[in-house]
C-alpha cells in the first residue's frame, strides 16, 4: 500500500484540501481535512476510475481529479 498524500479536490465555491490513502490494493480513499467529502475510487472492468464510495452529493469531476493526483503520487514513490 502507498503512503498517505496530500490532495485537492475542486470544490463549488473553494478547493477542497484533503489526504489520500490507499485502503486496499487500488482502491484509494480521500477524505476532506474539514470532513466534508469523502471518495473512494477504484478501477472498474475496463480499467477506468469510477467511485464507489463516498459522502452525497458529489461532483463527478472529482473521480477525475482524483485519479490524475494518485497517478502523479504514484510516479514519485
Amino acid at each position: 500500500m502507498t503512503e498517505e498524500f496530500d490532495a485537492v479536490l475542486t470544490g463549488t465555491d473553494t478547493p477542497v484540501n484533503g489526504t489520500v490513502v490507499e485502503t486496499a490494493a487500488g482502491v484509494y480513499t480521500f477524505k476532506a481535512i474539514d470532513e466534508s467529502i469523502e471518495l473512494t475510487i477504484a478501477h472498474n472492468e475496463d480499467g477506468n476510475w469510477e467511485r464507489i464510495a463516498g459522502s452525497e452529493p458529489y461532483l463527478s469531476g472529482w473521480v477525475d481529479e482524483l485519479a490524475e493526483q494518485i497517478q502523479i503520487n504514484n510516479k514519485l514513490v
